[in-house]
C-alpha cells in the first residue's frame, strides 16, 4: 500500500492554523490583556434579516410532509431553481448572460477551488501568482502538479501581467486578491484572457470579494470581458458577500463554450459533481436563494459597507503614519509593508506583542510576501479603530 507522496511535499502546517496557534499561545501566557484580531477573514456581521427569514421558512417546510426536502434536484450539483434564478438574476445585472446548466452549487469556493483541479491532468502546469492565497498552491503540490509563479510586488501594485515566454495550462486569478487586496481592470484581464487563448490554458477565477468592488473600471465577473466564456471558469462564494462563512454555499460557473481536449469542461464537471457531491442542503439553499433579490442585495450591501468602512479606517491610520500599502479601497484586505524594513513574522511578533494586536504575515503567503504584512476589515467597527489605535500609539 503506498500513500500520495506529494502530501510530503506541503509545509508542515497551513498558514493560518500557525498563526492561531501563536496567537492561543499569546494569551495564555497573558490573559489578562485583550488581544484583537485582523488576521483571518472571517466576517463578524451576523446574517441579513430576509436571509434568516427564507431560512425559517425552508426548515417549516422540511417539518411538513407536503412540502419536505430530501435529496435535491435530479442533478444534485446545480440546485433549486429558487437559487439558480436568483444567481442568473445577479449576472443579468452584471450584463451578463448564462443559462441554468452553466451553474454550479457547491458548500462554498474554498472546496471548488480545489476540487476543480479534477478535470485537469496532473502533467498541467499551473501559474500562480506569488503571494498567493495557501490553498491554491497546496492543492496542486497535493496532485504533484507543475508550479510556476508570477511575480507580484510594489512596483506592479501587486498585479503581475502575463508573460507569453511562461508556459501555462492552468492559471489561477483571484481579483480582488487575497492576500493583497489589488484588483485588475477591465484591461488588465483582457490580456490575462488573450495570454489564456494563446495558451490554450484554463484560467480558474475566483470572483469571492465580487461585491466589494465599487470602482467602475474593475469587473465584477470575468465574463464582462468579451471571450471569457472561452478560456475561464469563475468561483463564487456567499461567505463574505453574505456573511455565509459558517452557513456554506458557493457556485462555480462552467460554460458551455469551455472546451479542452475535445471535450466539454461543463459536462465534465456535471459528472464529477454527481459522482462525489450530494449538494447543498435545502434550507442553506433558500437562505441563498434570498441573498440576490433587491431586499437582499440590500440588507447585504448594508454589512459590506460596514466592512469598507472598516478598511477604509484601517487606510487611514495607514496613510497618517506613512506606510505603504495596498487594497482596502475595493476589498476587505489591506497589505502593507511592514515598518522599518522589519520582516514578516518579526512584524506579526511585535504587533502582538506591543500593541495585542493579530495580522497575517506575508511571506505565508509565497516569498514575495516576505517585508509585507496581511490586515483584514472583518472585525467590528469598535475592534477595528481600537487595534488603529493602538497601531498607530506603536509606530508613530
Amino acid at each position: 500500500m503506498k500513500i500520495n507522496e506529494h502530501f510530503l511535499n506541503l509545509k508542515d502546517s497551513y498558514l493560518f492554523a500557525t498563526v492561531g496557534k501563536k496567537t492561543a499561545e499569546y494569551k495564555k501566557a497573558h490573559p489578562d490583556r485583550e488581544v484583537i484580531r485582523l488576521s483571518i477573514g472571517d466576517v463578524t456581521r451576523p446574517l441579513a434579516p430576509v436571509v434568516i427569514e427564507a431560512m425559517h421558512k425552508a426548515v417549516d417546510d422540511m417539518s411538513r410532509t407536503e412540502t419536505f426536502k430530501g435529496y435535491g434536484p435530479d442533478q444534485t450539483c446545480y440546485g433549486y431553481d429558487q437559487l439558480l434564478d436568483s444567481i442568473l438574476g445577479s449576472y443579468a445585472r452584471k450584463g451578463v448572460t448564462l443559462s441554468k446548466s452553466e451553474v454550479f452549487v457547491s458548500d462554498g469556493a474554498k472546496s471548488d477551488c480545489g476540487n476543480i483541479l479534477d478535470l485537469f491532468s496532473a502533467e498541467n502546469t499551473v501559474l500562480l501568482p506569488d503571494p498567493v492565497y495557501p490553498a491554491y498552491a497546496d492543492a496542486n503540490v497535493m496532485a504533484g502538479r507543475k508550479i510556476v509563479y508570477a511575480d507580484a510586488n510594489e512596483q506592479n501594485g501587486f498585479l503581475p501581467m502575463p508573460d507569453d515566454s511562461v508556459r501555462a495550462d492552468l492559471v489561477y486569478i483571484c481579483s480582488p486578491n487575497n492576500p493583497t487586496g489589488a484588483a485588475y481592470t477591465r484591461e488588465q484581464l483582457k490580456a490575462w484572457i488573450a495570454y489564456a487563448k494563446k495558451q490554450d490554458a484554463v484560467i480558474l477565477y475566483d470572483a469571492a470579494y465580487e461585491y466589494f468592488i465599487s470602482d467602475p473600471a474593475l469587473c465584477r465577473s470575468i465574463y464582462e470581458v468579451e471571450d471569457a466564456k472561452d478560456c475561464a471558469i469563475e468561483i463564487c462564494s456567499y461567505s463574505k458577500t453574505a456573511g455565509f462563512t459558517g452557513v456554506r454555499c458557493g457556485y462555480t460557473i462552467v460554460p458551455e463554450a469551455l472546451v479542452r481536449g475535445g471535450a466539454s469542461l461543463n459536462r465534465l464537471w456535471a459528472r464529477r459533481q454527481s459522482t462525489k457531491f450530494n449538494g447543498v442542503s435545502y434550507i442553506t439553499q433558500m437562505g441563498a436563494a434570498a441573498v440576490f433579490t433587491e431586499e437582499g442585495e440590500k440588507q447585504i450591501g448594508e454589512n459590506i459597507a460596514c466592512y469598507k468602512k472598516n478598511a477604509k479606517i484601517i487606510a487611514d491610520c495607514l496613510d497618517r503614519l506613512g506606510i505603504w500599502y495596498a487594497g482596502g479601497k475595493n476589498s476587505p484586505y489591506i497589505w502593507l509593508k511592514c515598518p522599518n524594513g522589519m520582516g514578516s513574522w518579526e512584524f506579526f511578533d511585535y504587533l502582538l506583542e506591543n500593541a495585542n494586536v493579530v495580522g497575517t504575515p506575508g511571506c505565508g503567503f509565497g516569498k514575495n510576501g516576505e517585508g509585507y504584512f496581511r490586515l483584514t476589515a472583518f472585525g467590528t467597527e469598535e475592534n477595528t479603530r481600537k487595534a488603529c489605535e493602538r497601531i498607530a500609539a506603536l509606530l508613530k
